[in-house]
């Protein structure tokens, strides 16, 4: 596989778990920064992580959502992996029960402000519907 076919690969990846417009958005704002790291994740995190075939989609973003809830402080991500994680079949009860089940081990303030996040991004979609 050549670096062209690795980043598009990475890129086809990117593009089926979160949609072209928000793949556009995400890596023209990696740009800014360096396009090297631009590069550098969508090779390295979607060609060659999230295209392993054995995880289907939605259960990276339930494991995404599970770390960034353990780590805290990261809502604008927690909120596009609980989105993405909905789209990708993981229901309401699954993500409400994951978050549940965190705030045994990483704490009620971080399983809190999860919840918030869900809470936010449940009441966009209905909006939205």
């Amino acid at each position: 596989m050549t670096l062209q076919d690795r980043y598009d690969r990475g890129r086809q990846v990117l593009d089926a778990a979160y949609g072209t417009e928000a793949t556009d958005q995400t890596i023209a704002f990696l740009d800014l920064i360096s396009e090297d790291y631009s590069k550098y994740l969508v090779e390295a995190c979607f060609a060659d992580v999230y295209g392993r075939p054995v995880l289907g989609q939605g259960k990276r973003e339930l494991i995404n959502v599970i770390a960034l809830t353990s780590v805290g402080g990261l809502e604008g991500q927690l909120e596009r992996h609980i989105d993405a994680a909905l789209e990708h079949g993981i229901s309401r009860e699954e993500l409400t029960e994951t978050i549940f089940h965190l705030a045994l081990i990483v704490g009620h303030p971080r399983a809190n402000a999860a919840f918030a996040v869900l809470k936010q991004v449940l009441d966009r979609r209905l909006a939205e519907s």
